[in-house]
């Protein structure tokens, strides 16, 4: 069996969700390849060859690939496969990975395992189902497995190694009619949620957007990453981008403190992974506090600045 990892980068740099990815494949097979496709990426390329558990990296250096279009990715993927042969290809399960991973699926004419969380053999997996309410165990026949990895579910791999690198060229692979636009992407100086090891969210008990200032301070302290719910987003207090839950980001950081935060089957899918969980919240009936190691019932208002106070 050979394993292929679709890398997730910028160009620049790897993205962390492919490292969490590379463990997992080594949980499939002891022969793992990588791919990365873009343009001018040899920063993300040295960066890279530091992996363990890799035995090769082909890339695809090619201009017109600097945004990762699905439908352009896809197309060279396709022809990289048509000369190698893998038993399972594994992308991330993140924006990049599910809106990859079923094109390449669809074309190979075999079914795509959303989002595993625990690998059993090199045929069964374990998915979250019902919003994280219950844990499928899928076993798949097709003689290739493409699979999208919940990056939370598995460290990321060691970086020791110095692996070699081949450069593929494809220059008659079909380009698609769809085109790059532009990206709006938000600026922070705070870590980002997805790889945060301290994150503090805020949901609809903090009233408007800006009551989030009152959790700017206890962030700053903890070096934390700021998040919300659904409910929060929602209501327009926060970006889109801050919204943690099934819908939004899966994070599981070392430390998830949720300020008022009801606590929806949606919304704990999202951060059940996390080592702790530590809650704030006037209702002592909240769900919230069923999944927290700490909670506290008390007015938010009240308490965030003397928890600030203490930092």
């Amino acid at each position: 069996m050979k394993t292929l990892i679709i890398v997730e980068h910028n160009n620049d740099s790897v993205k962390p969700s492919t490292y969490s990815t590379i463990t997992a494949a080594s949980k499939i097979s002891d022969k793992i390849d990588a791919l990365m496709i873009g343009y001018n990426n040899d920063s993300a390329i040295d960066e890279l060859k530091k992996s363990d558990h890799l035995n090769k990296i082909f890339n695809i250096n090619k201009k017109g690939l600097e945004n990762p279009i699905a439908e352009n990715f896809s197309n060279h993927i396709l022809d990289f496969l048509k000369n190698n042969d893998y038993s399972h290809i594994l992308s991330p399960s993140s924006t990049f990975g599910k809106n990859l991973s079923p094109k390449i699926a669809t074309e190979l004419d075999v079914q795509q395992i959303s989002d595993i969380i625990s690998i059993i053999d090199s045929d069964t997996f374990e998915r979250p189902i019902y919003a994280g309410n219950a844990i499928a165990k899928v076993k798949s026949l097709d003689k290739i497995k493409v699979l999208t990895v919940r990056p939370t579910c598995f460290e990321p791999c060691g970086l020791s190694s110095n692996v070699e690198v081949e450069t593929v060229m494809f220059d008659n692979t079909e380009v698609s009619s769809v085109s790059y636009v532009g990206l709006d992407e938000s600026k922070s100086d705070r870590p980002e949620l997805t790889s945060a090891k301290v994150i503090i969210s805020g949901g609809r008990g903090m009233q408007n957007g800006d009551n989030f200032k009152l959790l700017e301070g206890i962030a700053d302290k903890l070096g934390a990453a700021m998040g919300a719910s659904r409910a929060a987003v929602d209501a327009g207090f926060v970006p889109n981008d801050w919204q943690v839950g099934q819908t939004g980001k899966i994070v599981a950081p070392d430390l998830y403190v949720a300020v008022g935060i009801s606590g929806a089957t949606q919304h704990i899918a999202g951060i059940k992974d996390s080592k702790f969980i530590a809650s704030i919240n006037k209702d002592e009936e909240a769900p919230i506090f069923n999944f927290s190691d700490y909670g506290l019932v008390a007015d938010l208002f009240e308490i965030l600045p003397e928890l600030e106070k203490k930092l």
